[in-house]
């Protein structure tokens, strides 16, 4: 039976390498795949999914009206083997959007494997995140290291001058000139947010 995969990691941990290499595992073995991307993720121009070592292939756009479960139905007849739909910035989708993904398995009997964050800059949780730590079938961790050499697990937001960023849009697209994964003894120390929650509230000591 189908599953629906979430592959998860802090940035820079090799996601949409990984992505890429499952696809071109399917294709190797005569089965099709479609791969999405979120639509506002226009650094290199076209529709499609680039790797950081220079993989590179084409994508459908998703935002956040695109109806998966429609589009991959529709799409069917299409291919020939559909076996597989591969999903990047994962962590974009909406609650239905998760929902539409898991549906395509069930219904089509297509896997899904999807690969994102769980989190922003500011340690928050993203939407899409959330509902695939809830509901998909399996979960992966891709790891990755802090500079300390610890296990990243946070996503450390820099400017131009490489100084820590506390505020600002959830999402800003960009790479290593952006963001650094960073361990959570790191995060806490240079970002602040999950400490200063730990003591809101009133009748706290500390």
């Amino acid at each position: 039976m189908a599953k629906t995969y979430f592959y998860y990691s802090a940035m820079n941990a090799g996601k949409s390498t990984t992505l890429l290499q499952s696809s071109y595992n399917y294709k190797e073995r005569g089965m099709d795949t479609i791969l999405f991307a979120p639509s506002f993720d226009d650094r290199f121009g076209d529709p499609a999914i680039y790797s950081r070592i220079g993989l590179k292939q084409e994508a459908v756009l998703f935002d956040q009206g695109f109806n998966l479960y429609a589009y991959v139905e529709k799409k069917q007849e299409a291919f020939e083997n559909l076996r597989c739909i591969l999903i990047d910035e994962a962590h974009f989708l909406s609650k239905a959007q998760v929902a539409q993904t898991i549906a395509v398995t069930k219904d089509f009997g297509i896997a899904a494997l999807c690969y994102g964050l769980r989190s922003d800059f500011l340690g928050e949780p993203f939407e899409g995140s959330q509902y695939l730590l809830a509901w998909a079938e399996e979960i992966v961790e891709i790891k990755t290291i802090c500079h300390c050499g610890s296990k990243a697990t946070m996503n450390m937001r820099i400017d131009s001058k490489g100084k820590t960023v506390k505020s600002g849009s959830k999402v800003q697209i960009g790479g290593n000139e952006s963001y650094l994964s960073v361990c959570m003894k790191h995060f806490i120390k240079d970002v602040g947010t999950i400490r200063n929650n730990a003591f809101e509230g009133e009748g706290v000591t500390v």
